[in-house]
């Protein structure tokens, strides 16, 4: 949202230079003199042309005549009107410079003539040439400030408009857009909308369906085999997700159609512009055989942006400061929805398992931010992004639930989606709409939790006397020592080895508080203090405790329990009180008859980081999960662990021996049953022997490269070759990295990972520096969760003292702006906490 229309009341002169970016202070006063804001867009669209040209009509209404500043950058001017007349205004820092002269209090129009940029990456137009079929889509991505690099106009969120459209395309491409299609290629007007939930694609999408509802499925015509096998569910999904949330929300669809565009090589898993989601293609499209959890994340993820269809698209954050008002919540309904629509899936425990470790990993790091992060300028919007808005705001609001109750919850949404229809809102509107639901004051619970950063390390003291509990008090305190206090509600499970489990509610406002209906029950072997996972914290398990959990661990039969413990275990491994190398042994125990296959999905990535970054000496562990993995790969009873412990095997893979079982996979020599090696498994084979530098790696790889010349084929190529420990290769992709700006951005984000293979740190880590110091350049040029990507890939390759220094010396330079050191602080945490468990005695 660059596009900056300002109404400059305080500018001297209108020759004075208007700012870069957004100011939120020019913001607040263009939205309170700008209103009643219409576009009329048209856009001419050729195969290969190198610009879009486009007219804009827009009309708008202003409370009294000024100078005023329209957005737009990195395009061309032809002509621009206001009001009737002919004008000849500047172009400067992404702004056009209307004068007040021509502009009068009340109805205005500016109509301006120009034409904007069209690329494979780093344009608001990205265009994809399917190398299949040779056809070319062209597509647009706003967020969070980019639509004014596609057309002038009022680009920040609380200045909404209503959109009118019409394309000159060929006349066998499809056009979608945000509103019905009245003509060929023209569109009705819209509701109300932000400039940066605008969306056009076209190209030669084909329909696929058709839905039983209301969604339409568009996908590219050479993927139209594929998507047919997947429409079904993915159809249905959407549609039950958009009845369930309708009731829900009692207010039905926002916006008059629905549809979902799968587009290959989009930045994101999704963007829900209003009325149009658009989907990263392979998302949905699974190019590897998929598990029960790959479905229920691909079911999350639609779920998720047709949440956004009511939070964010009908009511929209007033700024980007409380982007959790759409992301956090759109997360949370994601897991609700599914509650209702797949009750036996576990939903709670699903959303402990892929929602709480991202925020945890974040919220104990000094770079960590409160859920209500700070906006001084949208040029700054990029690092709201993250865990925190996506991962500690839904967890958040899970506790806020389990304090009011579900019934004040849901009538709270209900109420603030009421009051804020089709405009915008702030987290003061919602927490008052939750306070009126409930009948409670929240404002100790919003400002902690919204406007605080870090999260409490809660502590329980517990003692037995004659068989029953004397004492029990639960402690917390700030994980980031700045001392911080939360108000905390949780539940509390007392464990017996011979009876049912007590279950008591606990509430803690301060430092420490006793917990009266546990005293006086029967002496457990042991205790946990998140029970369910409704409090949001670190909840680590006492001495007694851990000692007695870990060889009951195999025992435990509630399947979110024994995942819980599981997790306190790793957080206790983070912690430094249990080694990494016991953790391992607890999980070659146990993990070779996990039959939860979600859980064997949480724990074998928690192992894999325990062998490659946590062991200080690494011993014969390789070796013992190679064999163990290889096993199960072949004998697990179910479909979905066979497929799971297959790419943990994968992973690991690194003594010859293994190696070789990986070439015997990639063979056809060695079948895993029931699992159908994809043209992807064979990439990621192809990746990882390359990265081992195996015998005759090289060649498989060309090998492959002859067997599938498919344009992902061409893409997965790239990927695996980055993986290569040559020098000359990993001098010749950073290069690429820093200076071919047409390369499409899902090639560099996927390939960053093979390119800093874990076991290349030496001959990735000259290039951490010149990775840090072009931090500026990805933040400007790439989208907005791409510098994350960037910093984990090159500081989580390495695992030793010397790149810490590197860091550390990087961060004690003056010039590193304050959003990206705490992104770099943020991943540096894990690089600090490697080495002191590597060292530790």
């Amino acid at each position: 949202m660059r596009a900056l229309l300002v109404l400059f009341a305080a500018m001297p002169a209108l020759n004075a230079a208007p700012p870069a970016g957004i100011p939120r202070a020019l913001a607040r006063e263009r939205a309170a003199l700008v209103s009643g804001v219409r576009y009329q867009l048209s856009f001419t669209l050729r195969p290969a042309a190198p610009t879009v040209p486009g007219e804009a009509k827009i009309a708008f209404t202003l409370k009294r005549a000024a100078p005023l500043l329209l957005d737009y950058r990195e395009g061309t001017l032809r002509s621009v009107t206001v009001n009737g007349t002919a004008a000849t205004p500047a172009l400067v820092n992404g702004h056009i410079q209307l004068p007040g002269g021509r502009l009068r209090a009340g109805e205005n129009t500016v109509a301006v003539v120009f034409e904007s940029a069209v690329a494979p990456a780093g344009k608001a137009f990205i265009r994809y040439v399917d190398r299949d079929d040779h056809t070319e889509y062209v597509y647009t991505l706003f967020v969070p400030m980019d639509a004014s690099m596609a057309f002038p106009c009022f680009d920040q969120p609380d200045i909404k408009g209503r959109f009118t459209l019409k394309v000159d395309a060929p006349q066998e491409w499809t056009v979608v857009s945000n509103a019905p299609e009245v003509a060929p290629h023209s569109f009705a007007e819209t509701a109300p909308i932000s400039t940066y939930l605008f969306a056009l694609a076209a190209g030669p999408f084909r329909k696929i369906g058709p839905s039983a509802a209301m969604t339409t499925l568009w996908v590219r015509q050479s993927q139209v085999k594929r998507a047919e096998q997947e429409s079904q569910e993915v159809l249905t999904t959407t549609d039950r997700g958009v009845a369930f949330l309708s009731e829900y929300f009692d207010r039905r669809f926002p916006f008059p159609k629905y549809d979902l565009v799968l587009l290959p090589g989009f930045a994101f898993g999704g963007m829900e512009h209003a009325g149009a989601t658009f989907l990263r293609e392979e998302t949905v499209l699974f190019r590897s055989q998929p598990t029960a959890s790959d479905r229920m994340n691909r079911a999350r993820l639609l779920l998720h942006e047709t949440t956004h269809q009511w939070f964010g698209d009908l009511v929209t954050m007033r700024w980007f400061d409380d982007l959790w008002l759409k992301e956090g919540f759109a997360n949370y309904m994601a897991y609700r929805s599914l509650e209702t629509l797949s009750p036996a899936s576990l939903t709670w425990k699903r959303f402990s398992e892929t929602i709480r470790p991202a925020a945890y990993g974040i919220d104990v790091t000094k770079g960590t931010t409160p859920i209500y992060q700070e906006i001084g300028n949208l040029n700054d919007a990029k690092s709201a992004y993250g865990a925190i808005v996506y991962s500690k705001a839904p967890a958040v609001l899970r506790q806020l639930a389990f304090l009011i109750g579900d019934n004040a919850f849901r009538d709270g949404l209900r109420l603030y989606l009421k009051e804020h229809a089709y405009a915008n809102a702030e987290w003061s509107d919602l927490v008052n709409a939750f306070e009126r639901a409930s009948g409670r004051k929240l404002g100790r619970f919003a400002e902690t939790w919204i406007r605080r950063r870090g999260m409490p390390r809660v502590t329980v003291d517990w003692a037995c006397d004659a068989g029953r509990i004397s004492r029990f008090t639960l402690s917390q305190a700030d994980v980031l020592g700045e001392g911080g206090l939360w108000p905390l509600d949780t539940q509390v499970l007392l464990h017996y080895p011979d009876r049912e489990p007590v279950r008591v509610r606990a509430s803690l406002e301060g430092a420490s508080a006793p917990v009266a209906s546990a005293v006086s029950k029967p002496c457990p072997d042991w205790v946990f203090t998140n029970d369910e996972d409704h409090g949001y914290g670190l909840f680590l398990l006492d001495d007694r405790s851990l000692r007695a959990v870990v060889p009951q661990l195999g025992s435990i039969t509630d399947p979110f329990l024994r995942s819980m413990l599981w997790s306190a275990l790793w957080d206790t491994v983070r912690d430094g009180r249990m080694p990494a190398a016991d953790y391992l042994a607890a999980a070659h125990r146990l993990m070779g008859s996990e039959s939860d296959e979600s859980l064997l999905e949480t724990t074998l990535p928690r192992v894999v980081t325990a062998l490659h970054r946590y062991l200080p000496g690494r011993g014969d562990w390789p070796g013992r999960f190679e064999a163990l993995s290889s096993d199960r790969m072949r004998k697990a009873p179910s479909l979905d662990q066979r497929i799971t412990w297959y790419r943990f095997f994968r992973a690991i893979a690194e003594t010859p021996p293994a190696l070789e079982q990986l070439e015997a996979v990639l063979d056809g020599k060695l079948a895993i049953p029931g699992v159908a090696m994809r043209p992807l498994d064979r990439w990621r084979m192809v990746t990882a022997l390359l990265a081992h530098d195996a015998p005759d790696a090289g060649k498989r790889l060309e090998a492959e490269r002859k067997r599938d010349d498919t344009g992902e084929g061409r893409k997965y190529a790239w990927i695996a070759e980055a993986a290569r420990p040559d020098p000359a290769v990993k001098r010749r992709y950073f290069d690429d990295y820093l200076h071919q700006a047409s390369l499409p951005e899902d090639w560099v984000e996927q390939s960053l990972e093979a390119f800093n293979s874990w076991n290349q740190s030496a001959v990735t880590l000259p290039y951490l520096k010149p990775a840090l110091g072009a931090l500026p350049q990805m933040k400007e040029q790439r989208r907005i969760f791409f510098v994350l990507a960037w910093l984990n890939a090159f500081i989580g390759g390495q695992s030793g003292p010397e790149a810490l220094d590197t860091v550390r010396q990087f961060l004690g330079a003056p010039a590193v702006t304050p959003d990206l050191r705490l992104k770099i602080l943020q991943v540096n945490d894990e690089l600090e906490r490697a080495v002191r468990l590597r060292t530790a005695k």
